[in-house]
């Protein structure tokens, strides 16, 4: 990214990443999709690159499902990538069941749960953030049963329809049972922030998840540090918007539909 910066510069052009998450794309919602397709389309477009933090649909139950949904969001990061803007993806607790096939239609390219990248010369952690959140025991027990290779694989070869139920099913439980957890259960537990940000050697990370979107200020290895915290899209389209000099979290209204 320091040789695109280097040669923007000498031309004259604006530099900037977005990071988005939580958008939780559904067919119930078409006013948070016609968001995220305009998003693309007009702002997106004219990215130096596209972080995508996890949970883009409410649910995703496997690359091989085929809705209106899926082809037009699969439409529009393909578009996005042949007009060279690169995407990344990182996996939500929502859709960590997409995979190669989604990527190879998309163009997108999937990172690892944790990674670092060098934004700006700035070296950054970016995670979806549901990994940071260990008090909510229950929650890790199923993540990481979740994550492994076997469950996914069984999971998958299932048909559809029993994916779909238990899809729908693994949604209501997580609604009720978030009902009844604490606020400080449903945030990120500030030790563990630290030491994912000690281990990856990093003074800024960029998360999604809480649905709590703010800037927090704090210390890392004796040095000053940033926790980014993504919004959702629920009632606004949340982007944060980073340049070489600048660090803006930003909230558009979703359309009228």
């Amino acid at each position: 990214m320091k040789d695109c910066q280097t040669q923007a510069n000498q031309l004259g052009l604006i530099l900037n990443t977005l990071f988005i998450a939580d958008l939780h794309l559904s067919e119930s919602r078409p006013d948070i999709t016609a968001a995220f397709i305009h998003f693309m389309q007009q702002q997106a477009i004219h990215a130096d690159a596209l972080y995508v933090l996890g949970d883009l649909f409410e649910v995703w139950i496997g690359d091989d499902e085929i809705t209106p949904l899926n082809t037009q969001v699969i439409q529009a990061f393909k578009q996005l990538t042949s007009q060279q803007v690169p995407v990344y993806f990182i996996h939500g607790n929502r859709d960590f069941l997409i995979g190669r096939r989604f990527a190879k239609a998309t163009g997108v390219i999937l990172l690892p749960e944790h990674h670092v990248i060098d934004l700006y010369g700035q070296p950054t952690l970016i995670m979806h953030g549901d990994s940071l959140c260990t008090l909510d025991v229950a929650y890790q027990k199923f993540r990481k049963k979740s994550r492994s290779w076997w469950w996914q694989a069984g999971i998958l070869s299932l048909p559809l329809f029993i994916r779909h139920k238990i899809g729908q099913n693994a949604r209501q439980k997580s609604q009720q049972s978030n009902m009844n957890k604490s606020d400080n259960i449903m945030d990120v537990t500030e030790s563990e922030v630290i030491t994912q940000m000690e281990q990856h050697q990093v003074q800024t990370l960029i998360h999604g998840h809480t649905h709590r979107p703010a800037i927090h200020s704090l210390e890392i290895n004796g040095q000053p540090a940033k926790r980014i915290v993504l919004g959702d899209w629920y009632e606004q389209g949340s982007c944060l918007k980073v340049t070489p000099e600048s660090i803006l979290l930003e909230s558009n209204p979703l359309p009228s539909i």
